[in-house]
């Protein structure tokens, strides 16, 4: 996937993430907030300077909007989960983390052009949070975030 120009980024379909990818980050992240809640969910994708991002990409746009305005609280986590999913993807892919871009560099290219333009104070505040907390990395996170040993992922998921 290329694009031509700059002012195409907001139109990328965001299913080149890879779907083993996808679906490690949302367990990392669906076990962090069973254990300490939801509710602080989205405002650490605010707070962490996400909002333009989000705002700017269609595909989370719409979730955002959609998980803000339902009335149901497992309805909304569950779109708070998949944006939150989808940018941690993009930054492991962005920054190579445990080796996702060499398996993906055509992903991890369009993660990192993505990424750039709206690029806030904190530049991977995800990895920040989820992987990185108190400035060490969470052994047992790295397992959970391993590429899958059949490099064959050609599978693409949100």
């Amino acid at each position: 996937m290329k694009f031509e120009r700059i002012d195409q980024i907001d139109r990328i379909d965001l299913t080149f993430v890879p779907s083993s990818l996808s679906k490690q980050c949302r367990s990392l992240i669906e076990s962090y907030h069973r254990v300490h809640g939801y509710a602080a969910l989205p405002d650490l994708l605010w707070k962490s300077g996400l909002g333009p991002f989000i705002e700017s990409q269609r595909d989370l746009r719409q979730l955002l909007k959609r998980a803000s305005m339902s009335r149901s609280a497992k309805r909304a986590n569950e779109g708070f989960v998949r944006i939150a999913t989808t940018i941690l993807a993009l930054e492991i892919l962005a920054s190579s983390f445990a080796g996702w871009a060499g398996l993906h560099p055509e992903a991890a290219l369009i993660a990192r052009t993505l990424l750039q333009p709206s690029a806030s104070h904190q530049q991977l505040p995800l990895m920040a949070f989820y992987l990185y907390p108190q400035q060490t990395v969470v052994p047992n996170v790295l397992a959970t975030l391993a590429p899958p040993l059949d490099a064959d992922d050609e599978d693409r998921a949100h």
